[in-house]
């Protein structure tokens, strides 16, 4: 057995007993019934292995049962490999970032391999530390991004299939007077039986449900403002039968159906959008197994009056798309201002510029119009003062609260703008906080927002959080405008403030948050908490809040015993698992952990803060939830990919860690849960083809069915090209030499290592990548720096980055094309050492006939062993200075390639950090006459540089 690590992009919740209807019956000629009919047959078997190179998606089907708001998905893939060897599946899926997995199961080749949540290991010397996404720090949920990838990959074994089970669950939010739930579906190919399926049952009427067309790109759900009344047309093959209080949405389409939308298998977001009926007065409260929720959410009350200062970055980062569409979003903003409220304007970036000083001008005609013409006046430029601008949008809104006592009854918000970190005046985060609680005093909210990738999510987060706001992430190629819109409506329109609900204190106990600064229109108050006594009649709520200058208070006692006897009549014959009939616990759990980890996330005491996790620790474990306080290991059987072990040396393979994570897209958020990593057993073997160590190359001719191998005696500094193909594929790898004095009575005088490996790609889009020992820099549409000490993966437009901490990093290109990076790390290197890379062509099949470069030469290519003449032999000796016996000589061993004769001897060489033992035969001088060329000419200007040069030749 060997313990892989799940790379999550997320967090974790349930497996619901429906999986234990399931039958695993792995009968190989059924599997191979259940085919299509022109998947078999082929005549040509090299047509079939091409085809049928990696497994294929039969079956991937996504159920989810929603109960009152809360919402239980389980995921089931299945995909079968249909050729005799042993090949490794992928399972991949995108769920909500706010979303808890509660259970992954694999059951490969008919045997179970469940998964087990166990907290987290502290980091301990000499231990393997817990798995994170690139970034530091805990996640937070309105750090991440809307969805998040889960991806795990394991060997299934030839004429076999796997299926991957994950549940996750999930408390939707109510955002804009709708519930939002999403279904992420694309397998990644087309699949024959594909179906999404969103059962919802509520205890209050539903009035309102749409199923709008697959979403696809970076679209929030907060973003969509469109009349209630007009309902879109729902995808193809979508069927919603629905009653008063239910509603089941099925979206089944064939593979054709499926064609039309996305020949990749990449179909979209599957949204299902619904309301209910709001009941008057103190909200609706469910009881259930001595657990109770309570719904708040109150409607056809006026709108509070708003004092808001908008607070937006100017500085030179924001040229361009940024600042235009963020001018726009103002624009239609400030057209939404009422009459009675109050706002002003603060630009930052070297300098800090007020529209109005001193004060907040109410919303006239005239003073929206001065207010548009100064926004169209800026001008990015210059650095980024965070800490000035939210000091100056604060001291506003105090001066104007202090001075104008009519105010009490308002809203006081500051919208903070901004798409990069502080550069200029105070750019320390810890005081920047500080600063803006004091600044801040409670008598306002700050509402931030980050535009792009290179933003500082966790200050924006906590500043957010510190101070009863809330923080959104808009990525750089997403529509600002609309988000942003989006985001203001969400906050526009205050109903209440200063939100007291309480319970009668001997009757409930472990209640969640119950104190809330504002309530604004379209969203929801949730609160949960456990009954002390389960046969008490009945719970006494009482509702203090404010509106305008009113006060507004609301009471009821809620008879318990019936409404726990009309919650359960309500689900009995709809739910069917224990999970999911025991909801208002689960919830109560889900809840509970979210805001110990928001807790713990504005703490600024360490004991605190530990005791906060010990907290949200306990409750994840109970409940089997993947926080940043958790981590799930699975096991899976040792199944070899390729052939046989070539030993059985005790330690595991560096490249035998299963990648995970990220990833999340290379948008993606900056944080994610954790993940124990154990390092496997099994051994993995990649392809030989390889340059490593100081450096050793070594060619794998698998069709002759023998190894070459040389050695670069380069100097320090020098780029080598090492694989070139830029005409077609696009990909280019470059590596820097780095020197080292030789060891004692070595016959070299140094020794050279590669200190950088750089891939460059051009297609579909222009990306680079940098490594070296201490970290992996991601260049594409934005800007990534992952450390090659933490195991993180990270994926978008075809290009997957996966990093093993301290062990290896694998690229792959468009799926096609795969190297693998080592990274060699000396804890007390002697003199002649120093940390390097080694490089490793793992999949070449994306890479053309025309590639090129020291291994890219060779990808292609036959050789045969042959006797060298004598006469040639002689005359070796001749050029390389060597006296000749005229006495008879034997025939030497020679290679041939490409018509040209290559002296070489019988040697073995070790790769993968000495693991592997490869008998090859062995090419002096620098591999003269086995390249094309001679060494110089693969010396390269730069680490990036793409330029081909001339055609090589070199003829005996």
């Amino acid at each position: 057995m060997i313990t892989i690590i799940l790379l999550l992009c997320l967090y974790p919740p349930v497996l619901g007993e429906e999986y234990g209807n399931l039958e695993f019956n792995y009968n190989i000629d059924k599997i191979f019934s259940d085919l299509e009919p022109d998947s078999v047959g082929h005549r040509v078997p090299r047509q079939v292995n091409k085809l049928e190179s990696k497994p294929h998606i039969i079956d991937f089907k996504v159920k989810t049962t929603i109960i009152s708001r809360y919402a239980f998905t389980a995921v089931s893939c299945t995909m079968i490999n249909r050729v005799s060897a042993a090949k490794e599946g992928v399972f991949q899926i995108q769920i909500p970032a706010a979303a808890y997995i509660s259970n992954f199961t694999m059951i490969i080749g008919g045997r179970v391999f469940p998964s087990e949540v166990r907290e987290k290991e502290k980091k301990l010397k000499g231990k393997k530390k817990e798995t994170k996404k690139p970034g530091n720090g805990a996640k937070a949920d309105n750090i991440e991004s809307e969805m998040e990838t889960f991806r795990i990959a394991a060997s299934i074994p030839g004429k076999n299939k796997a299926t991957f089970l994950l549940a996750y669950e999930e408390l939707l939010q109510r955002r804009l007077g709708k519930y939002e739930h999403v279904t992420s579906v694309r397998p990644q190919q087309l699949v024959s039986k594909l179906s999404v399926e969103v059962n919802i049952v509520e205890h209050s009427e539903i009035t309102y449900l749409e199923t709008p067309q697959l979403r696809n790109g970076r679209t929030s759900s907060s973003t969509n403002t469109a009349n209630l009344n007009s309902k879109p047309e729902a995808p193809l093959s979508t069927v919603v039968n629905r009653t008063k209080t239910t509603c089941k949405v099925t979206f089944s389409p064939n593979i054709m159906q499926q064609a039309r939308i996305a020949r990749n298998g990449m179909l979209g977001d599957f949204v299902v959008r619904y309301d209910v009926e709001r009941e008057l007065g103190i909200g609706d409260i469910q009881v259930l197994n001595g657990y109770f929720v309570h719904y708040f959410a109150p409607k056809d009350l006026p709108a509070v009056p708003k004092n808001v200062v908008f607070v937006i970055d100017t500085s030179a980062s924001m040229v361009g798309t940024k600042i235009r569409q963020t001018k726009e979003a103002l624009f239609t903003i400030l057209k939404d201002l009422r009459p009675e409220d109050h706002f002003n304007i603060v630009s930052f970036s070297n300098r800090i510029k007020v529209w109005q000083q001193g004060k907040l001008v109410p919303v006239t005609p005239d003073n929206i119009r001065d207010a548009k013409k100064f926004i169209y006046l800026l001008s990015p430029s210059g650095g980024t003062n965070i800490n000035g601008g939210i000091q100056t949008g604060a001291a506003l809104l105090s001066d104007y609260k202090a001075n104008h006592r009519r105010t009490q009854g308002s809203v006081s918000l500051i919208i903070f703008l901004t798409d990069g970190r502080p550069t200029v005046g105070e750019t320390q985060s810890s005081n920047i906080l500080s600063n803006t609680k004091e600044a801040v005093q409670e008598q306002s909210c700050l509402f931030s927002i980050g535009i792009g990738n290179d933003v500082d999510y966790r200050l924006l987060e906590r500043m957010a959080l510190e101070n009863c706001g809330m923080m959104r992430r808009i990525y750089e190629d997403a529509d600002a405008r609309t988000m942003l819109k989006g985001f203001y409506d969400e906050i526009g329109t205050p109903l209440l403030s200063d939100i007291h609900i309480d319970y009668t204190e001997d009757t409930v106990e472990y209640v969640t948050q119950k104190l809330f600064t504002n309530y604004f229109n379209g969203s929801e108050i949730v609160i949960a908490g456990k009954l002390s006594d389960q046969s008490t009649d009945s719970l006494h709520v009482q509702m203090k809040a404010s509106n305008s200058d009113k006060s507004i208070m609301l009471e009821m006692d809620i008879p318990l015993q019936d409404k726990a006897k009309e919650v359960e009549k309500n689900i009995k014959s709809l739910v069917n698992t224990t999970t999911e009939k025991d909801y208002i616990e689960r919830l109560w759990g889900y809840l509970s952990v979210k805001e110990l980890l928001q807790s713990r996330l504005r703490s600024e005491s360490s004991r605190e803060r530990e005791t906060l996790s010990d907290q949200a620790k306990n409750l994840s474990l109970t409940y089997n939830f993947v926080t940043p306080v958790t981590s799930m290991v699975i096991e899976q059987p040792d199944i070899q990919m390729d052939k046989p072990r070539d030993d059985d040396a005790d330690d595991a393979d560096p490249l035998d860690e299963e990648h995970r994570e990220k990833p999340q897209s290379l948008h993606r958020n900056t944080k994610q849960p954790d993940v124990s990593v154990k390092k496997p057993e099994k051994k993995i073997i990649i392809s030989k083809t390889s340059a490593d160590g100081d450096p050793h190359f070594v060619v794998d001719f698998p069709l002759s069915k023998m190894a070459v191998c040389f050695n670069i005696n380069g100097e320090p500094g020098d780029v080598l090209r090492l694989v070139t193909d830029h005409k077609n594929s696009g990909v280019t790898v470059n590596g820097k030499l780095v020197g080292a004095p030789a060891p004692v009575n070595s016959h070299k005088k140094q020794r050279t290592y590669f200190s950088t490996i750089t891939i460059m790609v051009s297609k579909p889009q222009r990306s680079y990548i940098e490594i070296t020992p201490r970290k992996v820099i991601l260049d594409s549409k934005d800007r990534m720096v992952l450390p090659c000490d933490k195991t993180s993966a990270v994926e978008r437009d075809g290009l997957a980055v996966s990093i093993v901490g301290k062990s290896n990093i694998t690229v792959t290109v468009q799926g096609s094309v795969s190297f693998v990076i080592l990274v060699h790390h000396y804890k007390n290197p002697a003199p002649y050492q120093r940390d390097h890379l080694g490089f490793y062509i793992s999949s070449s099949k994306g890479l053309s006939s025309d590639s090129h470069g020291l291994l890219g030469q060779f990808l292609y290519q036959e050789v045969s062993i042959t006797e060298m003449p004598v006469n040639v032999t002689i005359h070796e000796s001749l050029l390389n200075g060597t006296k000749s016996n005229q006495e008879p000589q034997s025939p030497s061993t020679a290679l041939k390639l490409k018509d040209r004769l290559v002296p070489a001897v019988k040697k073995q060489r070790k790769i993968h950090s000495g693991r592997h033992q490869v008998d090859c035969w062995f090419v002096k001088n620098n591999a003269a006459k086995l390249i094309d060329g001679v060494y110089q000419d693969y010396v390269v200007s730069h680490l990036f540089d793409t330029a081909t040069g001339s055609d090589m030749s070199n003829e005996l």
